[in-house]
């Protein structure tokens, strides 16, 4: 009796163990697949399990998932639960691939599931069955690039163009972008897209299409420069043969993943024959103006000189002519802006440098020609521009004589030393003694004057402290206008993602070519990397920079919070700092 209540208590805790018990596993659609081809991975739970932590999946790329779905049936007053995961992977290398464990957690306890063996082959042959959802999709959706030029010369623009065609029997549902171009070897713009639904003939069929993406592309070197493709993971609604209860159409969706494939732009460099030796690497079509906001002032007062260049082509690839002024005519650093708006066709508006000037003396003071030239694409030929000569008349001031007008260019010129004749005429070579009357030192007058200078000469010494300029504030003056000449746009933008990472980038670079004396062609990361190392500069202001112009050119395609982008300008200001301090 006593050995047949101890087996049903024995029983009744098997059993309550068993109920307890967390099924928690992972299934594939196959062991083996072709590198074209996609998996199938569900993760089944029989318990409502929280802190889902899927495995890694290295080796694959996740095209969909995770979907989450959940059953909960009563059969015959019993409870049956599954709630299940699914991934779609396409696998992006050949051989064996390892599907890690997921984990789940129920009452406090860490479930998982055991790892799967997968083995990738080669591509392997789709079917050509026009009843199958997937044939049916490769043959009618494509994914094109198109150019606008396939030979160009550098900094000439590209304009590029993606295409998604798809027959009026298919319809995507779902678009994903996975792999989106860089560029590299070219300077990009994206140009916003309306994706609307339009029709065009494709391969002498008629297609509805959409205009994904639009680039504006401005190659930096000569030669065969590769646009890498564009790669889209979409889902697609393909109709079968049967109806609904409403005979509506029913459709099932298929996964496709699709590429562009691979464009080469045929870039030239700028033919030697005729290249004038202040050419700066403009492309286009430009004109070239100074301006100044007065012809006639006295001495000491400020007038702006404005250097402009308008047209179209590379405006934001290279540098303004620096002004030269006269030796007496004070120069100060310009401060840039631009106007300039990027289209299909590529940029088009002006880019200026505006001076300001002070003069020193009375007098006529011309301001020279200067001059630009540019590579004009159309004609093949080099162009050359010039400003008219201008005379700034300073009607009052000191009056300086022997003034020597000089047009280096430089800020304020050395004047010629001068040997000073009879310079120490003053000194008598022939002296009469007398002596010396004696005095009551006394309360005398030297007495009352030795006792008062020591307190006149520490009322002077506090004055000169209290007004004396501040080298630590000169010096933060100095720093200040530096940054605000280079950064300053960018520091207005700082709440307007595109138009802050575009002004920032346009602002290092700008420096560089200002600090290291290189051309627009030269404006590689490497090449900088190469300038920078030359010039003995720090590793760490290196990697700075670099990282900052990286950060510019991703922020093109991902979206950047108001942090990273106060970040970014306060590393900005650091490296800029730095390099000044290096250099």
């Amino acid at each position: 009796m006593k050995s047949s209540i101890t087996f049903l208590l024995i029983l009744n805790l098997f059993f309550n163990l068993t109920y307890a018990q967390v099924t928690f596993k992972a299934n594939v659609s196959k062991n083996e697949l072709g590198i074209n081809e996609r998996l199938r991975v569900e993760f089944t739970m029989d318990k409502d399990g929280d802190n889902f932590t899927p495995p890694s999946f290295e080796g694959f790329r996740v095209v969909a998932g995770p979907n989450q779905s959940v059953s909960n049936m009563f059969v015959n007053g019993k409870r049956t639960f599954s709630k299940t995961y699914t991934y779609f992977l396409s696998p992006i290398k050949k051989g064996p691939i390892v599907i890690e464990q997921a984990s789940i957690e129920f009452d406090s306890n860490i479930y998982k599931t055991t790892p799967i063996n997968i083995l990738v082959k080669n591509a392997v042959k789709l079917p050509t069955n026009p009843n199958d959802p997937n044939y049916v999709v490769a043959e009618n959706l494509h994914l094109v690039a198109e150019l606008s030029k396939n030979k160009v010369y550098i900094n000439e623009p590209v304009r590029v163009m993606y295409k998604l065609y798809f027959a009026e029997n298919i319809r995507p549902s779902d678009v994903n972008p996975i792999d989106v171009p860089k560029f590299k070897d070219f300077w990009s713009q994206n140009v916003e897209t309306r994706r609307t639904i339009e029709k065009e003939l494709y391969k002498g069929k008629m297609y509805n299409y959409v205009l994904w993406q639009q680039a504006v592309l401005y190659p930096q070197r000569a030669g065969k420069l590769k646009i890498a493709p564009l790669t889209l993971d979409i889902q697609v609604d393909v109709p079968t043969k049967r109806r609904d209860f409403f005979g509506n159409q029913i459709y099932t969706q298929v996964s496709k993943t699709i590429s562009t494939n691979q464009r080469v732009v045929n870039v030239q460099p700028f033919p030697e024959q005729g290249k004038p030796s202040n050419f700066s690497g403009a492309v286009g079509k430009f004109s070239f103006d100074l301006v100044t906001s007065k012809s006639s002032l006295n001495a000491t007062e400020s007038l702006q000189a404005t250097l402009k260049i308008s047209g179209k082509g590379n405006l934001k690839l290279f540098s303004i002519p620096e002004l030269v002024t006269p030796k007496f005519l004070e120069r100060y650093d310009p401060e840039y802006s631009d106007n300039v708006k990027i289209s299909l066709s590529g940029m088009s508006g002006s880019i200026q440098n505006t001076y300001t000037l002070i003069p020193q003396y009375r007098g006529k003071y011309p301001i020279p020609p200067i001059n630009f030239s540019y590579f004009d694409p159309s004609s093949k030929t080099y162009k050359k521009v010039s400003t008219k000569e201008i005379s700034i008349d300073v009607i009052n001031g000191p009056i300086q004589n022997e003034r020597k007008q000089n047009y280096s260019g430089n800020n304020i010129n050395n004047e010629n030393n001068q040997t000073a004749i009879g310079s120490f005429e003053f000194i008598k070579q022939k002296t009469s003694f007398k002596p010396i009357l004696k005095k009551i030192f006394f309360k005398s007058n030297l007495f009352y004057f030795l006792i008062i200078i020591p307190f006149v000469l520490i009322l002077f010494f506090i004055l000169f402290i209290k007004f004396k300029p501040n080298q630590i504030t000169s010096n933060h003056k100095k720093t200040e206008k530096l940054i605000n000449s280079f950064l300053g746009k960018a520091k207005k933008n700082i709440n307007k993602p595109n138009l802050f990472y575009e002004s920032l980038e346009i602002a290092l670079i700008n420096y560089l070519k200002y600090k290291l004396d290189i051309e627009t062609s030269e404006l590689d990361k490497e090449k900088i990397k190469e300038k920078l190392i030359k010039r003995s500069v720090d590793k760490k202001v290196i990697d700075l920079f670099i990282t900052i112009l990286k950060n510019c050119e991703y922020a093109r395609y991902t979206p950047s919070s108001q942090t990273s982008m106060e970040n970014d300008y306060k590393s900005s200001v650091r490296a800029i700092l730095e390099l000044n301090k290096e250099i």
